[in-house]
């Protein structure tokens, strides 16, 4: 993404935003609250309208529909979760399954709760629960570059202990590239590769995670 705009209606809410990742790096999304992080996965995964340079390993993004951009190898794991609630999680995971790398074995290995509950209605789970769903119906579209918008936001702390897992787990063992928004500095430490901070819908900073300090972080956004 180079220079990317993008607007509610008539209100602008991306002012300019830069952002680039390397297969099988992870990069870490931040900034503090309203200031773009969402707008900036929906704008990725063709959800809004935008303005501005955005490419997936070599095609245009900025003009194609979101079920296009996924077709290329994007996996949204949204804000909020949205599981399918009438459905069951083996229902939920096979929604919208792909041929490839990951399947409802590989899945149910990666997060073994869903195997406990696989005949479950996703609406009866836990949010943690329903966010391994998430994750799963994500990785069951075989995608190249997976989205996690608020990984683990209001989880319980064991929750979150495992999503993290799953997800040091992902960038060890299958290369895929991940953007990861998320709270939890400690843990995006550990994990990503690189950062970017975003202030008022624009990149404030950009670089290695390592050079993200405390002191620093503090100053950006407020962590």
């Amino acid at each position: 993404m180079k220079q990317v705009t993008a607007h509610y209606g008539s209100a602008q809410a991306l002012f300019g935003v830069d952002l680039e990742l390397r297969a099988g790096e992870v990069l870490a999304l931040m900034g503090r609250n309203g200031m773009g992080k969402t707008t900036t996965v929906r704008s990725l995964c063709r959800m809004i309208p935008v303005n501005g340079e955005m490419t997936f390993d070599g095609h245009d993004l900025s003009r194609l529909p979101s079920h296009k951009a996924a077709r290329l190898g994007i996996g949204l794991v949204p804000e909020g979760r949205r599981c399918f609630a009438g459905l069951t999680v083996t229902e939920n995971l096979i929604a919208a399954a792909r041929r490839g790398y990951w399947n409802l074995s590989g899945i149910r290995t990666l997060f073994p709760r869903l195997a406990e509950r696989r005949h479950q209605l996703a609406g009866t789970l836990s949010g943690g629960e329903q966010q391994m769903v998430a994750i799963g119906r994500a990785l069951m579209t075989n995608p190249r570059l997976l989205v996690l918008d608020e990984a683990t936001e209001g989880l319980a702390p064991i929750i979150r202990n495992e999503i993290w897992t799953a997800l040091a787990r992902l960038k060890a063992e299958t290369g895929l590239s991940i953007i990861v928004v998320d709270k939890q500095i400690g843990e995006m430490r550990q994990l990503c590769d690189h950062a970017v901070v975003l202030e008022r819908g624009s990149t404030t900073w950009a670089g290695p995670m390592a050079e993200l300090t405390p002191a620093l972080s503090a100053q950006l956004i407020g962590v």
